[in-house]
């Protein structure tokens, strides 16, 4: 494969990107229940309340930033994209470690935005794998993208834990894992300039706004061929998100997990997704087509995620885990995978920008419902996930059976 260094050097990078976040991923919320950061006078229900709006603007941002991003890296190039989208995390990073710091609310929130805005880059990422590969190769190595996200979520949330651990090294704090995301993203940029080749082959020019984000959601939904898989895109990470955002509060309020606990859950998590996605979805990718095993696979998440609602002990908690990380790995791959082969070569980055943008959106309102439904009882998120998800899959086999013959949804 002659683009294999190219694609090694962006699987890389997504890499050391999700290891960043995934060290923040367990310290986010406890930063509201075991700090000063409210003040002790504020109730449960203020802090949750305030969480979720914390949680709800990075993806806010992301909405604004990442379809100005696909559309930046369409006209001026790949490489020069992620660059100031890694950038922008880097500082992210570091001020959220100064708010926590100083006890500065506004600051948490200014970080957000921040590295929402020029977090992006995942969308920049897809375009220039697509630009790598063809339709013979392009499920797998969308698949790559998701083990890089499992390995990432591997480490990241295991040694977030355990940089908060003050019986590890004294001077830990809640601090020490957003300094330590700083360093990597910035180790990442200096990878990247090393050893990034462009791989955007015709330059495109398209008018970019603040806008665009709202104008693409518009585009999107117009796109007679396309609007079922966005809505899907949609759906799928609305429904998601209420289980990524907002467990670590579940597992905190019911089982008492503590912060390298919760990264401990969060790495087991990964590696079942790691395990889905870089090894059976290849296997797998080449005797079922997409739709097929979306369809198969949505159908089985939301009866998984409900069985956390059930009075089970911590053991099946992790029991159950394989087999949700397992179902999910199958869908935004494959759903990428649809996308990218209903478009031209020249619209991969508008139509991944598109999708970026669908899941932005799709994250803002989990953020803002989960900290209202938080305040009301713990496990509420859970359900919601649960339901949206049942939902999708329903809408997903009415979209499908509709267009059955048609070849953006494949044939069985």
């Amino acid at each position: 494969m002659k683009n294999k260094p190219a694609l090694i050097t962006l699987l890389f990078i997504v890499f050391i990107d999700m290891v960043g976040i995934g060290i923040a991923l367990p310290i986010l919320p406890l930063v509201f229940f075991e700090t000063s950061i409210l003040g002790t006078a504020v109730s449960d229900t203020v802090r949750n309340t305030i969480l979720g709006l914390l949680i709800a603007s990075y993806p806010a941002a992301q909405f604004i930033g990442a379809p100005i991003l696909g559309a930046l890296s369409d006209k001026y190039g790949r490489k020069k994209i992620l660059l100031i989208s890694l950038a922008g995390s880097a500082i992210g990073y570091t001020l959220f470690a100064l708010g926590i710091f100083i006890n500065n609310i506004y600051i948490l929130f200014a970080s957000r935005i921040i590295d929402g805005f020029t977090g992006g880059n995942i969308s920049v990422v897809r375009s220039a794998i697509a630009d790598v590969s063809d339709k013979t190769n392009k499920v797998k190595n969308f698949g790559l993208i998701g083990m890089m996200f499992g390995f990432g979520f591997i480490i990241g949330p295991f040694i977030g834990g355990k940089l908060t651990d003050t019986d590890l090294v004294s001077w830990f704090s809640y601090t020490t894992p957003f300094w330590v995301a700083a360093i990597l993203v910035t180790l990442n940029i200096i990878f990247l300039t090393i050893f990034f080749k462009e791989t955007l082959k015709a330059k495109i020019h398209r008018k970019i706004t603040i806008l665009t984000g709202f104008f693409d959601i518009k585009k999107g939904f117009q796109n007679k061929a396309l609007r079922p898989i966005y809505i899907t895109v949609f759906l799928v990470f609305f429904g998601w998100s209420f289980y990524t955002m907002l467990f670590q509060v579940f597992l905190y309020e019911r089982f008492s997990f503590t912060a390298a606990e919760i990264g401990m859950y969060f790495a087991y998590v990964g590696i079942w997704i790691a395990i889905a996605q870089g090894i059976i979805i290849r296997p797998v990718s080449n005797k079922v087509n997409p739709a097929k095993l979306i369809r198969y696979a949505l159908f089985c998440v939301p009866f998984i995620i409900s069985i956390y609602l059930l009075p089970i002990e911590r053991m099946w908690i992790y029991v159950i885990v394989p087999f949700m990380a397992i179902s999910f790995g199958f869908i935004m791959p494959n759903l990428s995978t649809l996308l990218s082969n209903a478009v031209s070569e020249s619209e991969q980055g508008e139509a991944l920008g598109i999708q970026q943008s669908m899941l932005s959106l799709a994250s803002i309102l989990p953020g803002l419902l989960g900290g209202v439904s938080l305040a009301i009882h713990p496990s509420l998120p859970v359900l919601l996930a649960s339901i949206t998800l049942f939902a999708t899959w329903v809408y997903f086999m009415m979209a499908f059976k509709a267009r059955y013959s048609k070849s953006v949804f494949g044939s069985d």
